[in-house]
């Protein structure tokens, strides 16, 4: 039986509908958010990019944890919707930046791997010695790599700022079984794509990853999946290997690129509106994302 579809939210980069009870039809725009903002300037082919990056890892990890992917087939996922909505909906642009997916109960963390020091990490470290409260050792420069990875959580925001939390506070909230699980599987994903990415020329210096629950499994950790996107320029710092230098900014692949203008050349002071994006920046996200893409899935 087919299922009918309605917006449900309109995020930061991804529009969410719901399709019947069981799905939801998640599309990657071509919008980019820095600092909490979203962008008014479009980078166009960004969610194409998107999809096709996050598709490739969900398919890679799947060994190491279930996901939510039914299909990102275009005609599969017309066959699933009907309802006057669906027939509003431009198919055209939905191809190649659309997934159906299992719906799930969403976990409200945002659970960030981080194996290199860099970022507001960095900046914390300098003024206490530690990332998200973590104690870390004296004497690391900027985008060292850390001696093991560390997880360092954060609420989950759909407005607004998140702000980071310990294992202990997350524990608290989401149950420590389930909250050790979400750690151990964020870990061993962070460590395969490290290991898969750096022979081609990609340092992965941190990422985020969202999770659900399935219904039925509600004490054990048995039904937590990986949701949302996986491992793309939105969501992680890919850092060019061959131009890391440990004690300076890494080249990148992903929207440091954006974050750099924005704080170092747009004037910007961070408070609304954010500013149009010039050309050149457009462009040159477009070609840090395609080469991300291209280096990963070659």
């Amino acid at each position: 039986m087919k299922n009918e579809i309605k917006l449900l939210h309109k995020g930061k980069v991804r529009d969410v509908y719901a399709v019947g009870d069981k799905y939801l039809l998640i599309v990657a725009s071509d919008r980019i958010s820095a600092f909490d903002h979203i962008l008014p300037t479009p980078v166009p082919g960004k969610g194409e990019l998107l999809n096709r990056i996050s598709l490739f890892w969900f398919e890679r990890t799947k060994h190491i944890i279930n996901n939510h992917i039914v299909t990102s087939d275009i005609e599969a996922i017309k066959s699933q919707v009907t309802g006057h909505k669906a027939q509003e909906l431009d198919w055209e642009y939905l191809k190649g930046r659309a997934m159906l997916v299992r719906r799930t109960k969403r976990v409200n963390f945002e659970c960030v791997v981080r194996g290199y020091i860099t970022g507001s990490g960095w900046k914390e470290y300098l003024k206490a010695g530690t990332v998200c409260g973590i104690k870390l050792p004296a004497g690391l420069k900027e985008a060292q790599k850390l001696p093991e990875p560390i997880f360092t959580p954060t609420t989950k925001a759909d407005h607004g700022h998140d702000e980071n939390v310990t294992f202990e506070e997350m524990a608290a909230a989401f149950g420590v079984k389930k909250t050790r699980v979400i750690k151990a599987k964020s870990l061993e994903l962070y460590n395969f794509a490290a290991t898969y990415a750096e022979p081609r020329g990609i340092i992965l210096a941190d990422t985020k990853f969202e999770f659900g629950e399935l219904e039925g499994h509600p004490d054990s950790g048995g039904g937590i999946i990986l949701i949302d996107e996986a491992l793309t320029p939105d969501s992680s710092r890919f850092w060019d290997k061959a131009a890391y230098k440990v004690g300076s900014s890494p080249e990148s692949f992903d929207k440091q690129f954006v974050r750099d203008w924005l704080e170092k050349k747009s004037g910007w002071d961070k408070q609304p509106p954010p500013p149009d994006l010039p050309p050149e920046v457009v462009q040159g996200t477009l070609e840090k994302y395609q080469e991300a893409l291209r280096r990963l899935t070659a």
